[in-house]
């Protein structure tokens, strides 16, 4: 489910025309979907009923202050991965004791500022790590909570960039040696053994890995309980969306060829996969979702400049950039392309979507087939809400775009745009 729909011949999120945000507030500009995301985490959390969870939601999938306020709200817990992470969880109102703590190059200071607030648990990437913490947590005089994450070496079919549960990824512990880290950690002072986690990867629309992973892991997660007395088994998050519009008005024809390859996976199927071999471990289950919760609860805004017809192709130059949306150049994420007015018949043209930044990678689509827009009309990237603005940097001098979250009718400004002053502000011209 989403809320993105055309009416009245405009894309809306909600209620709110998208158009008629474009022109009050710029380009770039994202637009997020309060209901969506709500939506989401209500249909995984319902979706696990009968089975001992929590949802600890991915923060670096999107960590806006008003998104963590919904999940805050709704009742989540969070993954962080940073220092940083955690801050903007409590600034939101979350409870540092539902935070766990992941991340393969902790620092000295952000393992002190997880133990001063109290944290759920770390969730450690090796032997090493752990020793570390260890030491920090008796010069505190205090106990440090740990998990290890075990490598299953179980390939998630995912794309090289966003698989993590092979053992020549940088992540976690390898199976073969975990439960002898975990008999080395049970001896260093000041450190609980409090659980296990594992994650094998992101984008993935196929239950297979999820259940070879969850089968291969399960037994250890059980025996380490019987051992040391463990409280959970987080099994990562990774369940995949389907970068396909599916606009409540009905699919428009120019839409009906696109990703027809592309075959979702339910959360309802996840959940009745993977809960009769969980259930069977006694522990309580974590579950680690970032993209499924925000990644189609979001668009990108941006406006046509120009058309340049070369001998080869044709460009639709925008004003957005690979600064602005970096996941096409880094690891060919796709994203749907909608004119944000509705297109009055099924013509389409194949071009490239490009933006301004001087690179040959600052492209949103090749050779695509989209119905036409001129310059001056604005279009929206669609499953834009995850790994969008929180990858988004100042390359080329150019300002972060604006934030804004529709609730309902209501839309409201999360983020402003970032102005070139802001971006000089902590500058300094120096001889």
């Amino acid at each position: 489910m989403h809320s993105f729909h055309y009416k009245n011949a405009s894309l809306h999120c909600e209620d709110v025309d998208l158009a008629a945000l474009a022109d009050e507030h710029g380009t770039p500009a994202y637009v997020y979907s309060a209901n969506t995301i709500r939506d989401h985490y209500r249909r995984l959390d319902q979706a696990l009923e009968g089975l001992d969870h929590g949802i600890e939601y991915a923060v670096k999938a999107n960590s806006n202050l008003s998104v963590l306020k919904l999940l805050v709200d709704e009742g989540s817990g969070f993954d962080i991965v940073s220092g940083g992470e955690l801050r903007r969880v409590i600034e939101a109102g979350g409870d540092p004791a539902k935070c766990t703590f992941a991340g393969v190059g902790k620092t000295r200071e952000e393992i002190q500022y997880a133990l001063k607030e109290e944290i759920y648990c770390f969730n450690a990437e090796s032997e090493e790590e752990v020793a570390f913490i260890s030491q920090v947590a008796s010069e505190m005089g205090v106990n440090a909570p740990v998990a290890f994450r075990v490598n299953p070496n179980v390939d998630a079919k995912t794309h090289k960039y966003i698989s993590t549960g092979k053992s020549e990824n940088k992540f976690g512990v390898d199976f073969e040696v975990i439960e002898e880290a975990y008999a080395r950690a049970a001896a260093l002072p000041n450190i609980t053994l409090r659980g296990l986690q594992m994650h094998i990867g992101s984008q993935l629309t196929s239950l297979q890995p999820f259940m070879e992973a969850v089968e291969k892991v399960s037994p250890l997660a059980t025996k380490l309980k019987e051992t040391y007395g463990i409280e959970f088994f987080s099994i990562g998050g990774g369940v995949g969306i389907v970068y396909d519009p599916a606009l409540a008005s009905g699919k428009p024809e120019w839409w009906a060829d696109q990703d027809e390859e592309q075959k979702p996976l339910t959360i309802e199927q996840y959940a009745a996969g993977v809960m009769p071999v969980l259930k069977q471990t006694g522990l309580k289950i974590l579950l680690e979702p970032g993209r499924y919760i925000v990644g189609n609860a979001g668009v990108m805004l941006t406006r046509c400049l120009y058309e340049k017809k070369g001998t080869a192709k044709t460009f639709r130059i925008v004003d957005a950039g690979m600064n602005d949306l970096i996941r096409p150049a880094l690891y060919e994420g796709h994203h749907d392309i909608a004119p944000l007015k509705e297109p009055g018949d099924t013509a389409v043209t194949a071009v490239d979507v490009v933006g301004p930044v001087c690179e040959t990678g600052d492209f949103f689509c090749q050779n695509r087939e989209l119905p036409d827009f001129a310059p001056g009309e604005a279009i929206a990237l669609l499953s834009a809400g995850a790994y969008g603005f929180v990858m988004a940097s100042n390359y080329n001098s150019r300002g972060l775009p604006v934030e804004i979250l529709v609730d309902g009718s209501v839309a409201k400004v999360v983020r402003p745009r970032q102005t070139m002053d802001d971006i000089l502000a902590s500058e300094i011209a120096a001889l």
